[in-house]
């Protein structure tokens, strides 16, 4: 399965050009790999949704309301004949990964460093957790999440 192929690729074309990068696509995968291994679509015990799981008040609620990304996923949701409301897109995530992607981007989006590159391990686990929040965070998996994700985007 190539991740990068079949998941990322599809939601950064959904998105401004400015925000496909060789660390944006590193970063959705690490956090993609770390959420749910690209495996489970539903949170084992928990509400969380999609690759990355989102939960509705948490990733999905910031994205379609803050700022510097409203608009950005109204747009996406237009194109995609999809209602930007909060339900509807907590519901689609589960299984539309090219707007559960445009989501991961935009939640990155919303942070205020610039996204880290191959080596800044420990910045990238910093952004996660800021953005994410995750309430069991698993450092000890991390870096190799991390590592696995630039070898994916540099081959």
């Amino acid at each position: 399965m190539n991740e990068l192929e079949n998941y990322v690729l599809p939601g950064l074309s959904l998105l401004p050009t400015k925000m496909d990068t060789l660390k944006a696509r590193a970063h959705l995968l690490a956090i993609g790999f770390q959420e749910s291994g690209f495996e489970n679509r539903k949170q084992i015990g928990g509400p969380a949704r999609g690759f990355w799981q989102f939960e509705r008040g948490g990733g999905i609620h910031g994205v379609l309301t803050h700022p510097s990304t409203s608009a950005i996923i109204t747009d996406v949701c237009k194109r995609l004949v999809v209602p930007a409301d909060i339900d509807i897109c907590y519901g689609l995530v589960a299984y539309h990964d090219a707007l559960a992607c445009c989501f991961a981007r935009l939640l990155l989006w919303t942070l205020p460093r610039p996204l880290p590159g191959k080596d800044d391990v420990e910045e990238a686990w910093s952004q996660y957790i800021m953005a994410w929040g995750p309430g069991k965070p698993r450092k000890e998996t991390w870096e190799r999440c991390y590592r696995s994700a630039w070898t994916m985007v540099e081959t």
